[in-house]
């Protein structure tokens, strides 16, 4: 039997999907930066207001919240190009964030290679042979 999502999911969905559409093609500001991806949209249980998570990607942090500012200005014009996009009788009231997850995500593999490293240079300074790669390391 196929799971059933709820109203606000199949929203969040929809909304996800139209809104990666308009931030890459339809707003044209130049101010804001070209690659911008969004990882998800949060809609409240009554419908009228959402969450808007992106990320950019290669900007510094203080070009972000610019772009940030940029977005949410623009958010009344992004609201009417979805309401012209989906059959919803409510289209909710949005408002955009940074998703940090994916820095986070990128930070955490870093800080794991680092250690990583200096654990096989330490083996290898104590005398011990150097630890065989694993297969899926020497497809790489």
């Amino acid at each position: 039997m196929a799971k059933e999502f709820s109203r606000v999911d199949r929203l969040s969905q929809q909304m996800q999907q139209e809104m990666a559409v308009i931030l890459q093609r339809e707003i044209k500001d130049p101010r804001l930066h070209s690659m911008i991806t969004v990882s998800a949209v949060d809609v409240s249980k009554d419908l009228s207001h959402a969450k808007i998570f992106v990320t950019f990607l290669g900007l510094d942090q203080d070009k972000v919240k610019l772009n940030l500012d940029i977005l949410n200005d623009a958010s009344g014009f992004i609201r009417s190009l979805i309401a012209k996009r989906i059959q919803s009788r409510i289209v909710p009231t949005i408002r955009f964030y940074f998703d940090e997850s994916l820095d986070r995500g990128i930070n955490m593999a870093n800080l794991v290679e680092q250690v990583r490293k200096e654990d096989e240079r330490k083996r290898v300074a104590s005398g011990q042979e150097p630890e065989k790669k694993a297969k899926h390391d020497e497809e790489e």
